[in-house]
C-alpha cells in the first residue's frame, strides 16, 4: 500500500471516529487491551527477534532497554489503554458560551485534530499509547516506527486492530507504515493533504529531521538533558535518593537525569557520598575541574558534556556558587524538558520554579515523574518541549483543537 493510500484511508476514518460517542470508544479501547494480552506470546516472540538484531548491531544498553518488551510491559500497555478508557472524553466539551450585544451566542467547542502522524524510534510501547490516546480523542493515527522495532510494532498493531474489529469498530483507525525506506519517511512528512499534525518522538537527530523537512505542522517532542541542582540547604539523603532514581531507574528514557549541578559550599562533603551511591550502578561522573580536584576518579568534562543526553550510565557534574548561577547554567544547556532543585530553602525553590525555562520544573522530586501516566493522563503521546499548542506530557486534551460554534436568530452584519 502506498503512503497516499494510507493517508486517504486515515482521512476517511476521521469522519467515523470523530463522531463516535465515549461509550463506543471506550469499548474499542477495552477490546484492544484484551487483544494485546491475548497476543502476548506472539508480540514477545516478535520483540525477541528485534532485540536479537539490535544486540548484534551494537545498539547501546539504554536503547535496548527502550526496545525490550516483557509480559509485564505488555500488561502495562494494556493497562494504559484501560486507563485512557476511564478518563473523561474531551471531545465535545464546550469551553465557553457568551452572548454578544447583537444576540449572537458564540461558544468554543473541543474537537479532534483529525489525522495524527507519529514518527518514532525503537519504543514499541509508544505504538499502544499513541493508538489509545488518538482513538479516545477521536483521531485516526498513522504510525511510522523505527526499523529496529518493526517486527514488534507489526505484531502490536495486528492485535490492536483485532481488538477494534471485535468491538465492531474500524481497524483503519490505526495504520502502520512498514516500509523502512527513508524515501517513504520523507513522503510521509509531506503528506499534508491527509495528515493534520505530525509528532516526532525520539532522539535529537530524528526530531531535527522532522522539524526541518516536514510540510505538515509539527508538535516537537524534545530530547531530555534533564538537570538536578543540589542546593546548599539540601537534605543529603533525599538528594542522593532522588539522583539515584532519576539517573539509574531507567537510563534510556528522556526524563532521566543527565546533568548534576551542585552548590560549591557542600561539595567537599556531598561529592564523596554521591560517588559512593552512583558507583552502585557504575555511573561515570564527568565533572568540571574543581570537582575533579576533589574526587580523583571523576572524569574531566568537556564543553560538549554540559548539553549531552547520554542515555547511558554517565552523568555530568558542575559546581556553582549560587542558585542564580545554577539557573543560568541550566537554562543555557537545558533541552527544556525537566529540571529539579533539591533544597530546604523556600525562597530558592520559588526562584527556581519561576526562572527555569522548561516544560516541567520540580522541587524535591525525581525528574522521572514527567510522564503522562504519572501526571494522570493514562498515557502520553509524547512530551512536548515547544511552547505552542502543547507543552509537557501530552494527553487527550493536547490531541484536540477547538472550533467556534455560533447560534443566531437571523442576524446579518450591517
Amino acid at each position: 500500500m502506498t503512503i497516499t493510500e494510507i493517508g486517504k484511508k486515515a482521512k476517511k476514518m476521521t469522519g467515523m471516529i470523530g463522531i463516535l460517542g465515549s461509550e463506543k470508544k471506550n469499548e474499542g479501547l477495552k477490546s484492544a487491551a484484551a487483544a494485546l494480552l491475548e497476543g502476548t506470546a506472539e508480540i514477545l516472540a516478535a520483540n525477541d527477534r528485534d532485540v536479537e538484531k539490535a544486540v548484534k548491531s551494537g545498539m547501546n544498553a539504554g536503547l535496548i532497554d527502550r526496545l525490550k518488551l516483557t509480559s509485564e510491559r505488555i500488561e502495562a500497555m494494556a493497562d494504559g489503554l484501560l486507563s485512557v478508557a476511564a478518563l473523561e472524553d474531551p471531545v465535545g466539551e464546550v469551553l465557553s458560551m457568551k452572548q454578544r450585544p447583537n444576540g449572537l451566542v458564540i461558544g468554543q467547542k473541543r474537537v479532534p485534530l483529525g489525522v495524527v502522524g507519529i514518527i518514532y524510534e525503537a519504543r514499541p510501547n509508544v505504538t499502544a499509547d499513541a493508538f489509545g490516546l488518538c482513538f479516545k480523542s477521536g483521531n485516526a493515527v498513522i504510525l511510522k516506527g523505527g526499523s529496529d522495532a518493526l517486527e514488534s510494532n507489526i505484531a502490536i498493531v495486528k492485535w490492536l486492530r483485532a481488538g477494534l474489529s471485535a468491538a465492531g469498530l474500524p481497524e483503519d483507525s490505526i495504520q502502520l507504515i512498514t516500509d523502512t525506506d527513508r524515501e517513504v519517511t520523507r513522503q510521509f512528512m509531506c503528506l499534508r493533504e491527509y495528515v493534520d499534525v505530525l509528532i516526532p518522538r525520539g532522539g535529537a537527530g530524528l526530531i531535527k529531521a522532522v522539524v526541518d523537512n516536514s510540510t505538515i505542522p509539527v508538535i516537537e517532542t524534545g530530547t531530555g538533558n534533564c538537570h538536578i541542582f543540589v542546593d546548599e540547604s539540601a537534605d543529603f539523603h533525599m538528594a542522593l535518593d532522588i539522583i539515584f532514581n532519576a539517573k539509574t531507574q531507567r537510563i534510556g528514557v528522556c526524563n532521566a537525569c543527565e546533568s548534576l549541578v551542585v552548590h560549591r559550599k557542600i561539595a567537599a562533603e556531598f561529592l564523596p557520598l554521591l560517588k559512593e551511591r552512583l558507583s552502585l550502578k557504575s555511573v561515570e561522573i564527568r565533572a568540571d575541574e574543581e570537582a575533579c580536584s576533589m574526587i580523583s576518579s571523576f572524569v574531566p568534562a568537556t564543553e560538549e558534556d554540559w548539553g549531552q543526553e547520554y542515555l547511558d550510565y554517565i552523568i555530568s557534574l558542575k559546581l556553582v556558587g549560587s542558585v542564580d548561577e545554577a539557573i543560568s547554567h541550566i537554562n543555557r544547556y537545558s533541552t527544556g524538558h525537566s529540571e529539579a532543585i533539591i533544597t530546604s530553602d523556600y525562597a530558592n525553590s520559588q526562584k527556581f520554579l519561576n526562572e527555569i525555562d522548561a516544560a516541567a520544573v520540580y522541587v524535591n522530586a525525581s525528574t522521572r515523574f514527567t510522564d503522562g501516566y504519572e501526571f494522570g493522563f493514562g498515557a502520553e503521546i509524547g512530551i512536548s518541549t515547544q511552547k505552542l499548542h502543547a507543552r509537557g506530557p501530552m494527553g487527550l486534551k493536547e490531541l484536540t483543537t477547538t472550533k467556534y460554534i455560533i447560534y443566531g436568530s437571523g442576524q446579518i452584519r450591517p
